[in-house]
């Protein structure tokens, strides 16, 4: 199983939020870099990058971060947040993404996204499926849709989708724990797709039962911040 932590950009500041909540804004370092070089020195591969202001203006705004981390460090680098258009793609991509994801696109904009999927394929387009009471949110978590999620992955996956982020809007930044069940039931319901987890891991044998449940990743963030798991474990984990 990946492990994949996430680091939330603010005004280019390495930030968390509560339950998508921009109010609950906590920053944790000025230099993302700096970040993103530490957990590389774990032996971690992966990095979610997330542009929180991105994904209130609607358009791509940190791109200079991504690229700083991109060049300055070797992870493989998912981005997203406020990609909207084929121009915010190409940004991201030119600035070092190996991957994008999609959320609230997919959900208000389906023939973008899968003209996205088209041209970049399924192993570089994720879809962001975020949910709150097993509906899809967007838009930063500030609306809900009426979209049900199971449907709406399922959907997505047959039309070619492979990786799906799913976070469980009530648990994330909580350290409550992750959505366990929802998870079962996806993997459960749906064959082919590769399910990263999002939202509420807070201590460390969280991680091996997502893995066990048959996750392909798990997106860490609050837990590594607030030090409820060291590094030195992932990196054990990992090894």
């Amino acid at each position: 199983m990946k492990i994949i932590p996430a680091i939330d950009i603010i005004d280019g500041k390495c930030v968390r939020l509560s339950q998508g909540d921009y109010n609950s804004k906590k920053i944790y370092n000025e230099n993302p870099l700096e970040v993103a070089k530490q957990f590389q020195d774990h032996g971690i591969q992966y990095l979610h990058l997330v542009d929180l202001d991105g994904a209130k203006s609607k358009h791509i705004v940190n791109y200079k971060v991504l690229e700083q981390i991109a060049s300055g460090t070797e992870l493989q680098i998912d981005f997203g947040g406020g990609l909207k258009s084929d121009k915010d793609l190409e940004i991201a991509f030119n600035s070092g993404a190996s991957q994008i994801t999609g959320g609230s696109i997919a959900v208000k904009d389906r023939e973008t996204f899968l003209s996205w999927l088209e041209k970049y394929g399924s192993e570089k387009i994720i879809l962001g499926a975020d949910a709150k009471d097993e509906k899809v949110a967007v838009s930063g978590w500030l609306e809900d849709s009426k979209e049900d999620l199971l449907p709406f992955i399922q959907k997505y996956s047959e039309n070619g989708v492979q990786y799906v982020i799913c976070t469980d809007i009530a648990k994330d930044g909580m350290l409550q724990g992750p959505s366990f069940e929802l998870y079962r039931k996806i993997l459960g319901e749906i064959q082919d797709v590769k399910l990263i987890a999002s939202g509420g891991i807070a201590e460390f044998d969280d991680l091996p039962k997502l893995q066990e449940i048959g996750c392909e990743g798990a997106i860490l963030g609050k837990a590594i911040y607030e030090n409820k798991i060291s590094l030195k474990q992932l990196e054990e984990f990992i090894g």
